[in-house]
């Protein structure tokens, strides 16, 4: 891949705190990596990644895995997994008994991790692994997290691009944990980092926020996403809506408090206009007026009303699955590659 074409920008020098923070591990520090995939439908475009991923892992001259989660394709992903397998002992199959959706086959791909680092990378190859080793360099430097921020969103429309713009600088700004803007999954992560992240079990899960939750000396890497390489995207508009409201609600009460402030403020304006409505038919004799303003004030408050007890029922559904405590996803099988080490989860039961 010609990265001049798609350079790879690191971000500003760090302050002296951070600085003082960072313990390098030396220019020729070499981990083994672990590179994570979740994958639903993508046979057209999994042979292409697994080539040029084994291409920037033979370059580097590390030892490697890469970890392909089947998300309960109905194509033939599973069997090219399994094929890829066969001819390569770096490749570990995931694979998942049912669709249980992008950010939980992306936990699952990190449970099963065995390297040092682990790269987070789509399988569509929007976000490109060439970008690995300066990820790498980071690494390096003592970042536990160097994660990808996109410059430029080729192959998307003017407005997806709109929308995840505004959504990621809306929810930067009433989220409880500062999560970057215009980024997503594509990072590399140190082993304490993947094992914390490991730790964070709950069934409502917004990757990006999780991975700012654990923290850690981060560092961002400025790069231009590449168009899909094959296939088609799988998020349609609708699920793209509801992949907002599941980050908002899953780390800010922000919404609750707004629903709340405009019960305040409705009732207050309420009050001062049943003030100047009395006043007005006492000194000046003003009949009230009837039908139509009556019907104008009752729908608007039950408009509001019904929009905050849908607020709180977003939260309280959340409760509701929280609280069953299932395990995240079932395996149907798992091939581990030839990779030393341990996985970052021990298995629970069922998982």
């Amino acid at each position: 891949m010609d990265l001049s074409v798609n350079p790879a920008v690191t971000a500003p020098q760090p302050g002296p705190g951070l600085k003082a923070a960072l313990t390098p591990r030396g220019p020729g520090a070499m981990p083994s990596i672990s590179v994570v995939a979740p994958a639903y439908n993508e046979q057209e475009v999994l042979g292409e990644f697994h080539r040029r991923v084994t291409e920037v892992m033979i370059g580097i001259g590390c030892a490697y895995e890469i970890v392909l989660v089947n998300d309960g394709s109905r194509d033939t992903t599973l069997q090219l997994m399994h094929a890829l397998r066969e001819r390569d002992p770096h490749v570990t199959v995931v694979d998942l008994s049912r669709n249980f959706g992008k950010e939980i086959a992306l936990s699952a791909g990190l449970d099963h991790t065995k390297g040092d680092v682990v790269v987070v990378l789509d399988s569509d190859l929007q976000d490109p692994p060439e970008l690995i080793p300066a990820m790498l360099d980071g690494w390096r430097e003592g970042y536990d997290v160097i994660y990808g921020t996109r410059t430029v969103r080729d192959g998307e429309t003017w407005f997806k691009k709109l929308t995840a713009k505004y959504f990621y600088r809306i929810i930067k700004q009433v989220s409880r944990v500062d999560i970057p803007k215009d980024t997503g999954d594509f990072r590399l992560m140190s082993r304490r980092a993947v094992q914390a992240l490991s730790g964070l079990r709950e069934e409502h899960r917004f990757m990006k926020g999780l991975f700012a939750w654990i923290g850690f000396p981060s560092r961002p890497l400025s790069y231009r996403r590449d168009p899909r390489a094959a296939g088609e995207t799988k998020w349609n508009y609708w699920k793209l809506w509801n992949f907002a409201i599941e980050g908002i609600t899953s780390f800010t009460v922000a919404p609750l408090k707004v629903s709340t402030y405009a019960g305040v403020a409705i009732a207050l304006f309420a009050l001062l206009y049943a003030v100047v409505v009395i006043a007005k038919a006492l000194l000046f004799s003003d009949p009230v007026r009837g039908y139509p303003s009556l019907m104008a004030v009752i729908l608007f408050l039950g408009g509001v009303q019904l929009i905050s007890v849908g607020l709180l029922g977003e939260y309280v559904g959340r409760i509701f699955n929280e609280v069953k405590r299932r395990p995240l996803y079932l395996l149907n099988r798992l091939v581990p590659s030839e990779l030393d080490g341990s996985f970052s989860k021990r298995e629970e039961p069922g998982a």
